[in-house]
């Protein structure tokens, strides 16, 4: 029986986070390029946005572009943006009802590609289903220390005092604040890290990890990774008698 036919859609998972990893090896073991496997995950992003949509997923964050990628071969960094540019395609969301969203140090991006993101968040604002967030230019140490950085600010201006800091106000200085902690953390490609992503936001997430590429992460390894997560009992430091 598929995965897909057997999850309990009564118990989705809110919120979905995925570290695509995989892209660049699965290009080499076919003698192409880096940027061949980065297309054909870009290509993977509709197909398994559109499942999660139709599973009832409330955000699905994908670990698009870290800021330590900015490291990267020059060209490779060019091809990435100009792909990024080139697979925002607004029919899929508007036929989904999906609305966009990113997250990160997005100044640093190219100005026509901020550009075009934020007319897909503008088009799609009022669109009420699933909500697509892409990490762009992100990590989360990065994260972490802008807000450290805008509530010392407030604490020094007066606004806020020492006693008023607890983790509700740090959460709320995120650039996730619009949005629930994920339930379900993916990893896809072999690699069992997190790679400086969500890690304030994952405190209690359940982590899944699969040897399978994200270019051939398709609808039933999506399906596998909701039924291995409703598998599991979640007690957030609790006893299984006290859930």
């Amino acid at each position: 029986m598929l995965y897909r036919e057997q999850i309990d859609k009564s118990r989705i998972p809110a919120h979905i986070a995925i570290i695509m990893d995989g892209n660049g090896r699965w290009a080499k073991q076919r003698g192409q390029a880096r940027s061949f496997g980065h297309q054909a995950g870009a290509e993977i992003v509709h197909v398994i946005a559109e499942e999660a949509a139709r599973l009832g997923v409330k955000y699905l964050t994908l670990y698009t572009f870290s800021t330590e990628n900015w490291s990267r071969p020059v060209d490779e960094v060019a091809a990435l943006m100009s792909l990024l540019m080139d697979s925002i395609e607004e029919e899929t969301f508007m036929k989904n009802n999906i609305s966009f969203r990113i997250i990160g140090d997005t100044q640093k991006l190219p100005a026509e590609v901020l550009d075009r993101l934020n007319q897909c968040i503008e088009h799609t604002s009022a669109n009420t289903g699933m909500c697509l967030v892409l990490a762009l230019s992100y990590s989360s140490k990065w994260e972490i220390t802008e807000a450290t950085k805008q509530i010392a600010a407030k604490v020094k201006n007066g606004e806020l005092a020492i006693e008023d800091i607890d983790d509700n106000l740090i959460s709320a200085h995120l650039s996730t604040n619009h949005m629930p902690d994920p339930d379900l953390l993916i990893r896809t490609g072999g690699e069992i890290r997190l790679s400086n992503y969500l890690l304030w936001q994952c405190a209690y997430s359940e982590l899944y990890f699969c040897e399978t590429f994200w270019p051939d992460f398709r609808e039933e390894e999506f399906c596998k990774a909701i039924y291995d997560y409703q598998k599991r009992e979640r007690r957030f430091g609790k006893t299984s008698e006290q859930i």
